[in-house]
């Protein structure tokens, strides 16, 4: 059975009637789900699909393992951070920076001596701020170190620079000097 458009190309002379006939086939084997035979083999195209899967299933565990290692290093710094931590009863406020941003702690004389000397450190504990000695400021520093926000000992502030000292010791300041 044709369809008009057939008949009038196949009058018209535009189509010979054996390649009619083949579109004809060609039309009933796709209505009827038989189909010309694949150019690959079956048995290659799933074995690549199969090694194409594993490799993304190796990524995304890879991926999630990754993940997982750097949340369980952060949550033994946070226990190490609640366990180890300082009480701050203090009434002098030590100002820090942290991410650009001023924050203020409240502390005693002997904790900001301490800071300044590098024995305590200042860490990030949730929303707030707390105080750790320099022992459990260093399994910290392993774990996430992003997580330590002023350090002394390895960051020193800034001023205790004895350069200028040095340079400034050779010229003389007369007595009389009046400001």
């Amino acid at each position: 059975m044709r369809n008009p458009l057939q008949d009038q190309l196949l009058k018209a002379g535009l189509v010979k009637k054996s390649k009619a006939a083949q579109i004809v086939r060609e039309q009933t084997r796709q209505r009827h789900g038989k189909s010309a035979p694949p150019t690959e083999t079956p048995e290659v195209d799933a074995r690549r699909l199969q090694a194409e899967r594993a490799e993304r299933d190796r990524a995304l565990a890879a991926e999630r393992n990754a993940r997982a290692r750097v949340e369980e290093a952060r949550a033994q710094a946070r226990q190490i951070v609640e366990t180890n931590r300082l009480n701050r009863d203090g009434e002098i406020a030590y100002a820090f920076t942290d991410e650009g941003v001023i924050k203020r702690l409240l502390v005693d004389a002997s904790q900001r001596g301490q800071l300044a000397k590098g024995a305590l450190v200042i860490v990030r504990h949730g929303e707030g701020y707390e105080l750790v000695p320099r022992a459990a400021a260093d399994k910290v520093l392993e774990r996430a170190a992003e997580l330590v926000v002023l350090d002394h000992a390895k960051n020193p502030p800034p001023g205790n620079e004895c350069d200028d000292d040095d340079y400034y010791s050779r010229f003389e300041v007369p007595d009389d000097l009046v400001w």
